[in-house]
């Protein structure tokens, strides 16, 4: 979901964290292992070589909702700096690879590189932005608005017939991780959607075909 501008620009390029990624050791994770648990205390950072670890928190009912998911030289696990439990799940959405770094590793790496230290709070305000316009999602949108919004914020441009494609697969569970909402209500949507001719599902991959309707 879009965020507000932030006071400072993205990196112009990746040499941080490449070079902070050297400093880690490598490790490989299969897909669905929990790398970070919420409200356990942590001192290690994840830097992501290959693959896409995803962020999320649940309750004790087992519902879960999606915070963000990352991708080749993003990097969870940096709340850890001031030593506090851990604020969210991390997962390997997929088999993945990470330079594991510790904190004191990471530490000694701003002293030495201080405007390092402004890229990592900008990636912090933009986080902390994307969180609050999810909570207000969750708390002020209906869950069909939510998936709406999903929806068009995932597609891609439109092709020669109208018709946009989401930029990844997604399964009707993963999708209701990131509506904080049941699988069957995905469902039960998606199918209302498919029956009017909004969206269409090819090779698993879902198209928009036309405008989506306000309201459900």
């Amino acid at each position: 979901m879009p965020a507000a501008a932030v006071p400072f620009a993205p990196p112009a390029d990746n040499r941080h964290i490449e070079a902070l990624a050297a400093l880690g050791t490598p490790r490989r994770y299969r897909r669905g292992a929990l790398l970070i648990q919420e409200g356990e205390t942590g001192d290690t950072l994840y830097i992501v070589l290959q693959g896409r670890l995803r962020a999320f928190v649940a309750d004790n009912q087992g519902r879960e909702l999606t915070l963000g998911q990352y991708g080749p030289l993003e990097y969870v696990g940096e709340m850890s700096l001031d030593g506090g439990p851990r604020s969210a799940n991390v997962e390997a959405a997929e088999t993945s690879t990470c330079a594991v770094v510790t904190r004191a590793t990471l530490l000694d790496y701003i002293a030495s590189h201080p405007e390092f230290a402004l890229e990592l709070m900008a990636r912090l305000i933009r986080r902390a932005r994307l969180a609050t316009d999810s909570a207000r999602s969750v708390a002020l949108i209906d869950v069909y608005g939510r998936l709406v919004r999903l929806l068009n914020d995932m597609a891609g441009e439109p092709d020669e017939r109208g018709e946009r494609r989401l930029g990844e697969r997604l399964t009707h569970q993963q999708i209701a991780q990131h509506l904080a909402c049941s699988r069957e209500m995905v469902s039960r949507l998606l199918k209302d959607l498919e029956t009017g001719g909004y969206v269409a599902v090819r090779e698993r991959w879902i198209w928009l075909c036309k405008p989506l309707p306000a309201r459900w």
